[in-house]
């Protein structure tokens, strides 16, 4: 099975802007494999082009903020610069302007395989350029080298309980890591503002690397009857040890972990936990401190925790309806969920053409959703039990490893672009009548 499979799944979310973008590739200088070099080489031309911006348009307004944006979570309100992705309103995410379909053809993959390395889509996200397959390799063995955990950390998830949610281990074991904090060392120490991009790299790099074995370690323990997670190999992939670790060894499960670990990592930086990092890293805390408190996001409901909502509220439907059901029948079960206050997680499954016809008129016919079409969470949990991972309370752990990729390459530009302490104006009901003119009570 091919994953551009999953590319037809939502057309609308992955369709590509334009037919030629082959030709407006930026392929990255291949003239060193080095990451940090390239960030050296970067940094000052953006921290220039910046401060110039700034100079000459820094007192332009560029938006109004209405009563319904303070009430309504702040959407659609431009209140911060993030670099590495946005979301069009039309086709859904862009990595450094790259759609998913794009990305797909142009990142480096592994030998034999269809699907990008994650890693290749790490190096466009922080530096803005198409890796060479060099620089990949680079990356995957960089990673393997840093993986290795701490010994207080391998024991504290040993003696986690087993009804302890995965999310919980995942983000309280990131924590724990903070006492190999190069940037919180550093900074302690004194280090001058201007170095403080180098050191938030280490740590990020180092986190990266650390991830998959943190979260091996949970599903062992959780599922496997706490079973070794066997060694690194520097010589395979990110994606390729996280999936040997985790103990699968279907080649195409592999493929689905590189395509999950890529499409995953970022969704511009409003979100729950890209806006988390953002937030909690402007504070100067170091990454693992910034990434655990975006963890903490990811875990609710309303965020990525969604990949495991999608099929709980599917086995429920096909448990109430049975097998064959009409369209008619289907539009049904979405009203009343919508009308008894829930929400339509995701489509996905063997209902996924049904669901994915059905579902985005019927939220447009409610009014209350301004984009319809699925995210990737209609469809990724359903490739992981297709492929054999049936247990749902995992899959945030797999979405918090590939969203890794995006807070942290963004949080190096953070704290190399210099961005200072976020802190919004907040004001009361009383507050904001008497600023539009309205007499309070």
């Amino acid at each position: 099975m091919s994953f551009l499979t999953f590319s037809r799944l939502a057309p609308k979310l992955l369709s590509p802007k334009n037919a030629n973008f082959l030709v407006a590739a930026r392929n990255a200088s291949a003239s060193t494999t080095n990451l940090k070099d390239i960030l050296a080489d970067l940094i000052p031309k953006e921290q220039t082009r910046i401060k110039n911006f700034k100079q000459q348009h820094g007192k332009t307004n560029i938006g109004q903020v209405t009563v319904d944006m303070v009430y309504g979570g702040m959407r659609g309100m431009k209140g911060l610069v993030y670099e590495t992705s946005v979301l069009d309103p039309d086709e859904g995410i862009r990595f450094r302007g790259y759609s998913i379909p794009e990305c797909q053809q142009l990142l480096p993959k592994a030998p034999g395989g269809e699907e990008p390395l994650p890693e290749g889509l790490f190096w466009l996200l922080i530096t803005g350029q198409v890796p060479t397959e060099e620089q990949v390799n680079w990356v995957s063995k960089e990673w393997a080298k840093r993986a290795a955990l701490p010994s207080h950390v391998v024991t504290m998830l040993d003696n986690f309980p087993t009804n302890l949610h995965p999310m919980s281990q995942f983000s309280a074991a990131i924590t724990a890591l903070n006492s190999e904090s190069s940037f919180a060392r550093a900074y302690s120490e004194g280090v001058h503002k201007t170095k403080y991009w180098e050191f938030v790299y280490e740590d990020s790099m180092d986190l990266i690397a650390k991830l998959p074995c943190i979260a091996a370690k949970i599903y062992r323990n959780l599922y496997r009857e706490g079973s070794s997670i066997g060694a690194i190999d520097s010589n395979l992939d990110w994606s390729h040890n996280f999936s040997n670790m985790l103990g699968y060894s279907d080649t195409q499960f592999t493929e689905l972990m590189r395509l999950y670990l890529t499409i995953h990592s970022d969704h511009e930086g409003g979100n729950v936990s890209a806006h988390t990092s953002h937030l909690v890293g402007s504070a100067l805390s170091d990454p693992y401190l910034s990434f655990s408190a975006a963890m903490n996001g990811l875990a609710g409901p309303l965020h990525g925790l969604a990949n495991q909502e999608v099929l709980v509220w599917l086995t429920a439907l096909q448990k109430e309806m049975g097998g064959e059901v009409s369209d008619e029948q289907m539009r049904d079960y979405i009203w009343n969920t919508l009308k008894s206050g829930r929400v339509v997680p995701g489509y996905g499954h063997a209902l996924v053409a049904q669901l994915y016809k059905i579902v985005p008129n019927v939220l447009l016919e409610q009014g209350k959703a301004k984009n319809p079409w699925p995210n990737v969470d209609a469809h990724s949990g359903v490739l992981l039990q297709y492929y054999g991972m049936t247990e749902m309370n995992y899959y945030t752990v797999l979405f918090g490893v590939s969203r890794a990729l995006g807070v942290l390459a963004q949080l190096v530009w953070s704290r190399a672009l210099g961005f200072p302490l976020e802190r919004p104006k907040s004001m009361s009901t009383d507050g904001l009548m008497k600023l539009v003119g309205v007499k309070s009570g």
